[in-house]
């Protein structure tokens, strides 16, 4: 795999690749300041709810520092406020509220300001490491679902760049390539934001992964031809009835591979899974600003004054999933029973 990483620790400074400058530019910023690294989050230049949830990790761990010779009360106060700031920053990655969770009770947990700082790194590090291993994981056990040959089609960018390494659903297909499978991409442009066409060819170009980029629109032109074997997604929140809340036009695909006798496969770990809702109805879905449909690359492509719908998830319902693979197992319907019995 490319050596590329979206969030690093540098041991002063949270690393980013800056996503936004992909596929042209390979850019990192350095970050010192926790509400830099907050803002960061919301102008994308990290995403992805894995990658989400460790750079808000390390965001807190930043401030913690800063706040390490306060008194216990200022401490908690500072910190509580930190928390509260990166809950803001993106509501439907739900790997965002179980990482500040985490780092919530190790702060707990210490006796005095400094050594909640240091405990608060320590965390952040775990938290990352623990993610990349999840992926390596999934990633063996999603390949076995695939054929030998298969052609994959993928939706938004669910590989390193939306991890702390090797990805959710991109590395699914990685694993298959590494055992010796034949698998060819074919990968949505993803609009509005294009991160299909910006982040996942450009990942499976540097792996070397056979890749060919399609308009959303032709997904199921392509389907009705035969040309697709599995569709593999990546997943922002899933509920405990295996309803799954990932980027936009995932719906669409999840329709459509049932019409064509498709397997529609989820990767993602158990942190994504919210096992306190029920229904995707209950999942936040966040709107965002109507200029990345009326604009692109910086170029006004819509008449001025048009009235603009911009949901950046949808929720496919759980009847429509074929299987969800996580890091310890592969659940399949009934999801409430079998994503129940993989976190015991």
């Amino acid at each position: 795999m490319s050596g590329f990483r979206a969030v690093e620790w540098t041991g002063e400074a949270v690393r980013l690749l800056d996503q936004r400058r992909l596929p042209t530019e390979e850019t990192y910023h350095d970050y010192t300041d926790p509400e830099a690294v907050a803002v960061a989050i919301e102008q994308m230049v990290v995403r992805g709810a894995p990658a989400i949830g460790v750079t808000a990790a390390y965001g807190v761990a930043l401030a913690a520092r800063r706040w390490a010779g306060a008194t216990a009360a200022e401490f908690r106060s500072a910190m509580e406020s930190v928390f509260e700031r990166f809950a803001r920053t993106r509501p439907t990655a739900v790997n965002l509220f179980w990482a500040l969770d985490r780092m919530r009770r190790a702060a707990q947990g210490a006796p005095d300001p400094a050594r909640a700082a240091e405990a608060l790194e320590v965390e952040a590090r775990a938290i990352e490491a623990e993610d990349l291993e999840a992926c390596r994981a999934m990633g063996r056990l999603g390949a076995e679902l695939l054929t030998d040959p298969a052609t994959v089609l993928t939706h938004c960018n669910a590989g390193a760049l939306a991890t702390a390494g090797y990805g959710t659903a991109l590395g699914v297909i990685r694993a298959a390539a590494e055992a010796g499978k034949r698998v060819r991409v074919l990968a949505d442009e993803t609009r509005p934001f294009l991160q299909g066409a910006r982040l996942t060819a450009w990942e499976l170009r540097k792996d070397g992964i056979p890749v060919t980029l399609i308009t959303d629109g032709m997904a199921g032109y392509r389907m009705k031809r035969g040309g697709v074997d599995a569709v593999v997604v990546g997943a922002d929140r899933i509920t405990r009835s295996g309803d799954v809340a990932n980027k936009i036009g995932t719906y669409t695909l999840a329709v459509l591979a049932r019409e064509h006798g498709v397997p529609f496969y989820v990767a993602a770990p158990l942190s994504t899974v919210d096992f306190e809702l029920s229904s995707g109805d209950e999942i936040p879905i966040e709107e965002r600003d109507p200029a990345e449909v009326t604009h692109c690359g910086g170029t006004r492509v819509a008449p001025e004054g048009v009235e603009v719908w911009n949901p950046a998830f949808d929720v496919t319902p759980a009847r429509l999933v074929t299987a969800i693979v996580t890091e310890r197992g592969v659940a399949r319907p009934p999801y409430t029973e079998s994503l129940d019995a993989l976190r015991r």
